[in-house]
């Protein structure tokens, strides 16, 4: 019986039964434990890396925002599923469901989804709305 992995040379593709047994296992993942030193280095590396992804808020002209004002207005008289693209915390995120109240004073709206998750959104942190 010829072994269907003779002519392979990659050693990551054969399975272990078909590999010499002489041949050392290797030490496998001590080699980076003394880069494991400083857990902290590795915490203050991953925060650095996720502020580098963060962005500004971005700013609306004056067309855009009554462009929101009223794609707004449409959603809720419509009682239409929306799209709200909003700014938190370095990010963009995506809201999607209807809008179930606007509280102008407090500049807020509510937003429910088909599974009936509620997300309070600050009106001045909208940046698109479809």
């Amino acid at each position: 019986m010829s072994n269907p992995y003779e002519n392979e040379t990659d050693y990551r593709k054969i399975p272990r039964q078909y590999l010499n047994s002489k041949i050392p296992k290797g030490r496998g993942i001590v080699k980076w434990n003394a880069f494991k030193t400083m857990p902290e280095q590795y915490k203050q590396l991953e925060e650095h890396i996720e502020n580098q992804n963060k962005i500004e808020k971005p700013s609306l002209s004056s067309d855009q925002i009554e462009t929101l004002n009223t794609v707004l207005n449409e959603k809720i008289y419509s009682n239409d599923v929306c799209e709200v693209m909003y700014y938190e915390a370095g990010y963009i995120e995506k809201a999607i469901g209807y809008i179930v109240k606007i509280d102008e004073y407090q500049r807020y709206i509510i937003i429910e989804n088909d599974s009936r998750q509620r997300v309070k959104l600050n009106i001045d942190m909208i940046v698109q709305m479809v």
